[in-house]
């Protein structure tokens, strides 16, 4: 999971989120289905700017930011802060505003803890992916592989790579590379829609995703690749000394690493209690 972007959930409603200026812009799409179930919250959304342009001055208090979509495209979307969407919560008769409001502004410190304890947030982390029927053995190499994404990001984001629509493709290099799959591809395999993609990965494949991009992070380093073609370079590099190495495991092993298996169905804690004990 990026650390600037991230869901949360109210209530089973998941809400679109992005660190943008020091703090959390939520989508007020969400919000509004989250609190009406609408089914055409945007057409709500549209009525009440609409009707409370002039009453209450709401135009500026949101700005428009790139968030995913169920298609995995990133779009313009209406967000505000925690204190606008407050506001904007005043103009929606729901039952479940008072509620909202301090789930609201839970999610708002939290984060504002987490950024003078980092580690606050790992556990928080973990304690999520528990709830979800995640094992520690597996939550271990997930919370790594986040760890080593970051790392690389970072890089990237130092060396003029745009966000989004470049990051994507470089991330498509290295999973091509490592995998024989874009992205999408592999979702598409998994049975995946909105889900992240790494959360329904077994160990092997968190692990070779983890060594194309780490690998990915010290070409990147050494031959000091600057702009979005030479890291694109280092990116397919990367993924290839991940694909050879899970090539060489697969002959060992004696099947494939790639899995079409999920976790919508069954949580991943009672799947590995199913699979077959190696000798």
């Amino acid at each position: 999971m990026d650390k600037d972007k991230a869901l949360v959930v109210f209530q089973d409603k998941k809400i679109r989120r992005i660190w943008h200026k020091e703090e959390w812009f939520f989508s007020v799409i969400d919000i509004i289905e989250a609190l009406t179930d609408s089914q055409t919250p945007r057409q709500y959304w549209g009525k009440i700017k609409d009707r409370e342009f002039e009453a209450i001055q709401l135009s500026p208090i949101w700005v428009q930011l790139k968030l995913e979509s169920s298609d995995g495209k990133y779009y313009a979307t209406d967000c505000a802060n925690t204190e606008n969407m407050f506001r904007i919560i005043q103009s929606i008769p729901s039952p479940k505003a008072e509620p909202f409001k301090l789930w609201l502004a839970k999610v708002g410190y939290e984060r504002i803890q987490e950024i003078e304890n980092p580690e606050l947030a790992q556990e928080r982390m973990k304690e999520l992916y528990e709830q979800k029927g995640y094992s520690k053995e597996w939550i271990d190499k997930r919370l790594r592989g986040i760890a080593v994404r970051q790392e690389l990001t970072d890089e990237w984001k130092d060396r003029g790579v745009q966000q989004d629509k470049e990051y994507a493709i470089l991330t498509n290099e290295i999973s091509m590379a490592t995998f024989g799959k874009t992205v999408e591809d592999y979702k598409t395999m998994k049975g995946l829609n909105r889900e992240n993609l790494r959360d329904h990965m077994n160990d092997l494949e968190l692990i070779f995703t983890m060594l194309g991009e780490s690998v990915t992070t010290a070409i990147t380093k050494t031959k000091d690749a600057v702009g979005f073609k030479p890291c694109k370079q280092a990116a397919k590099q990367g993924g290839e000394v991940a694909g050879n190495a899970r090539t060489d495991a697969e002959k060992r092993i004696g099947k494939s690493i790639i899995s079409g298996e999920n976790y919508l169905d069954a949580p991943e804690k009672q799947k590995r209690k199913q699979l077959p004990k190696l000798d």
